[in-house]
C-alpha cells in the first residue's frame, strides 16, 4: 500500500512538470522546485532543477562547484578536448575517421596540458583551445602554417580576433618545433562606448537582489567581473572592501565603498566564504544576466540599455574617475593596470555636455560638510575672503 501511494504521488509530480527535488532554487532560493531532467557535459551527467516560482532552471550543486574550480574546469576542458577524437569523422568513407585531424587534436590537447604545467590561467587556456578548435573546424591544418594563414586570411572577423588567432596559434607552433612566419595582423584599439549613470542606475534597479548587488560592484570597485565575482566576505570590513583575486596581470586593490553597496551586500544570505556563492558559475549568470538585461530595455523603451555588459560598469567608472581627478596615475592605480598605456585609453572618452558649475562658499566645518555631503568638491581656500571655495557639475 505504501508503495502504491508513493507511486501515485510520483505521478501527480511529474504531471506538475517533474519530480519534486528539495533544492533551493540559487535565484529566488525557494524550495519549491522539481527535477528537470538531466544533461550531459563534459564532466558527466548533470542532474536539472526548474524552480516552480521563479521558472529558473539550475544544475545540482556538486557539477556547479566543480565548474567555479580553475582546475576542475580545465580537466573539464580537457576531457571535452578528448571527446573530439571520437567526434571527428570524415565525410566520404562510411564513418570512418580521418586519422589527420584525430592526432592533430590529440596534439592540441597536449599542448594545453603544457601551459597548464607552465602555469597560465584557466582563461588563457580556454581561450587558446578555441581559439585552435575554431582554426581547426573551419578547415586549416594546424600542422601546416600556410594553411593555417590561409584561412585566418579568409576569415570574416575583426583585426583584432585575427591577431588573437595568430597569438595563439603561434605558441601552439612553436611547442611543435614548426617554423612559421606569423602575419602582422595588429591590434586595434578601440573607444568603448559609455552609457550614462542614469542608464546603469535603470538597469541595477530593475535586476534582482543578487544581480543588483553585482553589478553596483562593479559600478563602484570598477573591477573586472571575474574580480568581483571571486570576492570572498573576508574581503569586507565595514565599508572597505579589499580586492585579492586580480586577474590579467593586475595588482589587488582596496576600495572604499557606499554605505548603500554595503547593505546590499550584508543582505544577501551568507552560506559561502565567497560573496555571490557558489549555487551558479560565473558563466551561467552572466547569461541570466542578459536575458534579464533585455527585459529590462524592452520594458523601458531604452535599446542602449541591452548594450550595456559586465565591462561597461569598468569602462565608465574609470572614464568618470578620470574626469573628476584628471590624474591618470590615481586611476592606474584604482584599475589595477601594471602599464600606464592601458589606461591611457579612458582620457579618450570624456564627451560631456557641459562644462558649467555650481559654486558654492563655507566659512564653518558644518557648512563644508553640508557641501560634501551634496557632492561638491573643495576647490580652494581664499584668505581674504576666509571662506573654501567648492563647486560640482550642473
Amino acid at each position: 500500500m505504501r508503495g502504491g501511494l508513493k507511486l501515485i504521488t510520483r505521478l501527480q509530480n511529474q504531471h506538475k512538470g517533474g519530480e519534486e527535488a528539495s533544492r533551493e532554487c540559487p535565484n529566488c532560493h525557494s524550495k519549491k522546485n522539481w527535477k528537470d531532467g538531466v544533461r550531459q557535459t563534459a564532466i558527466g551527467e548533470v542532474q536539472r532543477f526548474l524552480c516552480r516560482d521563479c521558472g529558473f532552471r539550475f544544475s545540482e550543486k556538486p557539477n556547479i562547484e566543480s565548474r567555479m574550480n580553475g582546475d576542475c574546469q580545465l580537466s573539464a576542458i580537457l576531457k571535452e578536448a578528448k571527446k573530439l577524437d571520437t567526434a571527428t569523422e570524415t565525410k566520404t568513407v562510411a564513418g570512418e575517421k580521418n586519422q589527420t585531424e584525430q592526432n592533430i587534436t590529440g596534439k592540441i590537447v597536449e599542448y594545453l596540458w603544457h601551459l597548464r604545467k607552465e602555469g597560465r590561467k584557466p582563461l588563457t587556456i580556454i581561450a587558446r583551445r578555441k581559439s585552435l578548435l575554431r582554426l581547426q573546424k573551419h578547415g586549416a591544418n594546424l600542422l601546416n602554417p600556410e594553411s593555417v594563414k590561409e584561412i585566418i586570411a579568409n576569415e570574416n572577423v575583426s583585426q583584432n580576433t585575427k591577431n588573437h588567432y595568430v597569438t595563439s596559434y603561434d605558441g601552439f607552433a612553436q611547442w611543435l618545433n614548426i617554423s612559421w612566419k606569423a602575419p602582422n595582423y595588429k591590434f586595434e584599439r578601440k573607444i568603448p562606448w559609455l552609457p550614462t549613470e542614469e542608464q546603469l542606475n535603470q538597469l541595477i534597479a530593475g535586476c534582482k537582489p543578487k544581480t543588483a548587488t553585482f553589478l553596483q560592484t562593479l559600478k563602484e570597485t570598477m573591477a573586472r567581473a571575474g574580480e568581483a565575482w571571486a570576492l570572498k566576505w573576508t574581503d569586507l570590513n565595514g565599508n572597505i572592501l579589499n580586492l585579492n583575486a586580480p586577474e590579467k596581470g593586475s595588482k589587488p586593490r582596496q576600495f572604499k565603498i557606499s554605505d548603500k553597496l554595503v547593505s546590499m551586500l550584508n543582505a544577501l544570505p551568507k552560506k559561502d566564504e565567497r560573496i555571490f556563492g557558489p549555487n551558479i558559475s560565473l558563466a551561467n549568470f552572466r547569461t541570466n544576466y542578459i536575458r534579464r538585461r533585455k527585459q529590462i530595455a524592452r520594458t523601458l523603451a531604452e535599446p542602449r540599455i541591452s548594450k550595456i555588459t559586465f565591462h561597461t560598469f569598468r569602462h565608465w567608472g574609470a572614464t568618470m574617475l578620470f574626469h573628476k581627478t584628471k590624474n591618470i596615475i590615481y586611476v592606474q592605480q584604482q584599475l589595477g593596470h601594471r602599464c600606464i598605456e592601458n589606461t591611457m585609453v579612458y582620457t579618450q572618452l570624456i564627451n560631456f555636455e557641459s562644462d558649467e558649475w555650481h559654486v558654492a562658499h563655507a566659512k564653518t566645518i558644518a557648512e563644508e560638510d553640508k557641501l560634501i555631503e551634496a557632492g561638491f568638491d573643495f576647490i580652494r581656500y581664499s584668505e581674504t575672503e576666509q571662506v573654501a571655495i567648492y563647486r560640482k557639475r550642473k
